[in-house]
């Protein structure tokens, strides 16, 4: 019997290599890699750089040994090797990673790629394979370096200036700087008086006094509640009549298919899901799940900010429609979209579904309530892009008097086009049908007092609709950012908005003075538009890197000495148990805590969690010092208890264990008492031989 071919795929994730799986033969295995399996050291800068030339020091992480092993030993028995991760930069450079990894050219192995996970997606990928794009893994790793540098130069001097904990980035500061400006916007409001004249004609129809004695009334025309009440009076004792009637046909036109951004919007706004949510959710439907004809992915691919879609998914969809909807509903020709953000990355796709005949009315029978939500609104949306116009008639009337006119406004859906994906509609407000000159009846007057209000706190979905306007980050870095200003207490989510906290104003601060450039939007973006030029071959990644480092570094080291201490404390108004001083709040590695407003002075702490307790007194032991003969002290540390030299630092002598004068038999030493499986025993502080207590 012929022996199979091995054919080798290496995917990143467990569930895409599982539902990939599913379509091939047995001459095809497939492994996941489980993400990235090489990074830059978490314990060290892990960058080296020589001349202007920069050299990242990747290191293939603990949890991620096994797995390498296991991917070496595959490839050693496979006649082809596959690198099949997503379609992005990073996607290429956990491609690059792992063939390195494995004691591969990079530029050598096949590198397949696909925006959706569906057998036939598959099988067309591995007929026509690429070589991985060395342009775009340079992108990423520029990137990565870029924050690395960023993160791992200015956080510690945030720490020191400031406050233990704080970190900054590239993105990560420019976006807490648009969040902090807005705050500052609302704090610096303050509010105006305004009036409106409304009216009510013939018991049903409102309306809103535009103009009054020949000049145009605007929304903050009437300051005064004074002027309001005087026109009021003078409005209420005129007769009114039909002065104009206008009556227009509009079209409103679908919304293109959902790219990253837009979705995180939509999904917020129409679901309640957070970005990180619904990228998660997006994540399953993307690598697969049951469906009617087996487990597959039934979304394209999810990070993306392309509104491009495939020519075979639109033919698909028109065919949909009609079955759906019937003719009327589709349009002569297919919709194209034109993408405006900057620098998007036209080869993806939008995101669409996969397979148009699992409707969300058959998706109720395999998707979990969340999935299915999520799902049905991907699939509206773009059976809804593909869709002729909604048409209705907008109606104006006015009202007019000796002295002033109301202005009432309608609308009538005439065709619900588009619409009848969404399943809701705009109410129609219809104006009755009266005649030009007609006598009305003026059934309700007033004044109305109102306040302009301040500008509203970003929500997760409009600041993320902020950054991409902008151009800061990417579909990849949105939902993250937002989440890693949240863990480092720079921004709290309050009811669906986002608050600074007091240490996002110190820190946003400290950075626009000293590091102006880590804040500015279009520093930053322009930075991402750099990137982009590197993932096409035109610009050096080492070149910019060298050109961003050399005046940052010397930022830093003016910044050590040159920025005073801001160190954020909190008065309690309690008084130290130690010294009689105020006690303050402050943060430190592990989270809050009281102490001793003269620190280092006074040494007292208390933490936030236990209840204020006197320091104890240093117990002393009566077993002298092996090495000095002073006293032996039982001390407290953050790992707990320990005894140590009274002498110290002049004596270095130390024990976990709780020291005894008995002497060790093997070298004259002494011994210390401990618990070792549940039995008491003596052991050597010096050699660890060991007897039974």
């Amino acid at each position: 019997m012929e022996k199979l071919l091995k054919n080798l795929i290496i995917v990143e994730s467990p569930t895409k290599a599982k539902t990939i799986k599913n379509f091939l033969d047995k001459s095809y295995t497939v492994i996941a890699s489980k993400g990235h399996i090489r990074d830059l050291p978490q314990s060290s800068f892990g960058i080296k750089i020589e001349g202007q030339k920069f050299i990242p020091e990747y290191r293939v992480s603990k949890d991620h040994t096994a797995v390498v092993k296991e991917i070496k030993d595959l490839a050693k028995e496979a006649t082809q090797v596959f690198i099949a991760t997503d379609e992005d930069r990073e996607g290429e450079a956990i491609g690059f990673h792992i063939a390195t990894a494995i004691g591969k050219d990079p530029q050598k192995l096949p590198r397949i790629v696909f925006h959706e996970i569906t057998k036939h997606a598959i099988t067309h990928a591995l007929e026509n394979p690429r070589n991985i794009d060395m342009s775009s893994v340079d992108a990423q790793q520029a990137r990565r370096l870029l924050d690395r540098i960023v993160g791992y130069k200015l956080s510690p001097l945030l720490s020191s200036k400031i406050q233990k904990g704080l970190s900054a980035g590239r993105v990560q500061s420019s976006t807490l700087k648009i969040v902090v400006d807005r705050e500052k916007e609302i704090q610096a409001f303050r509010a105006e008086e305004f009036w409106s004249i409304d009216a009510l004609f013939n018991k049903t129809i409102e309306a809103t006094l535009v103009e009054f004695e020949g000049s145009k009334i605007e929304k903050m025309t009437i300051s005064a509640g004074e002027k309001a009440r005087e026109i009021q009076a003078k409005l209420q004792t005129e007769a009114f009549h039909v002065s104009s009637m206008e009556k227009k046909e509009r079209e409103s036109a679908p919304s293109p298919a959902f790219m990253t951004s837009t979705l995180q919007q939509s999904a917020s706004s129409a679901l309640g899901y957070s970005p990180k949510k619904t990228m998660m959710l997006a994540q399953t439907l993307y690598e697969g799940v049951k469906t009617h004809q087996g487990v597959q992915g039934i979304i394209t691919y999810m990070r993306t900010d392309s509104l491009n879609i495939a020519k075979e998914a639109i033919e698909a969809a028109r065919k949909q429609i009609v079955t759906d909807y019937g003719k009327a509903y589709l349009p002569e020709k297919p919709r194209f979209y034109a993408n405006k953000s900057k620098g998007a990355q036209e080869a993806h796709e939008a995101i669409r579904p996969t397979i148009l005949e699992f409707t969300p009315a058959i998706a109720s029978a395999y998707l979990k309530p969340d999935e299915l939500k999520l799902y049905a609104l991907i699939y509206n949306r773009f059976l809804a892009s593909q869709m002729n116009n909604a048409r209705f008639e907008s109606q104006t009337l006015l009202f007019q008097s000796q002295s002033g006119v109301f202005k009432a406004i309608g609308r009538k859906l005439l065709f619900d086009g588009f619409y009848k994906a969404y399943g809701d509609n705009d109410k129609d407000k219809l104006l009755p049908d009266l005649t030009l000159n007609e006598s009305v009846t003026l059934s309700k007057l007033e004044a109305n007092q109102h306040f302009t209000e301040p500008p509203s706190r970003y929500s997760e979905a409009s600041l993320i609709k902020k950054l991409e306007s902008l151009g800061i980050g990417r579909p990849s870095t949105y939902a993250p950012t937002i989440s890693v200003l949240s863990a480092r207490d720079y921004i709290a989510i309050e009811k669906k908005q986002i608050v600074p906290t007091e240490i996002a104003f110190k820190v946003t601060e400290l950075l626009e003075q000293h590091f102006p450039q880590i804040v500015d939007s279009s520093f930053t973006s322009t930075m991402e538009e750099r990137l982009d030029l590197i993932a096409e071959n035109q610009e050096d990644w080492q070149a910019i890197l060298w050109e961003f480092y050399e005046p940052f570094n010397a930022q830093i080291s003016k910044g050590k000495t040159g920025i005073e201490s801001q160190k954020v404390v909190i008065f309690t108004g309690e008084m130290c148990p130690e010294c009689g001083k105020e006690l303050v709040k402050r943060k430190g590695r592990f989270g809050e805590f009281i102490a001793c407003s003269t620190y280092p002075t006074c040494k007292y702490t208390q933490n936030l969690s236990k209840k204020a307790v006197a320091p104890k007194e240093k117990v002393k032991l009566d077993v002298p010092c092996p090495e000095c003969g002073g006293d032996i002290l039982e001390r407290v540390s953050r790992r707990g208890k320990f005894y140590g030299c009274g002498n110290y630092p002049k004596c270095n002598f130390v024990s976990n264990h709780q020291p005894t004068s008995k002497k060790c038999p093997e070298c004259g030493y002494i011994m210390s008492k401990r618990e070792l499986r549940k039995k008491e025993v003596h052991e050597c502080i010096k050699c660890k031989f060991k007897e039974e207590a």
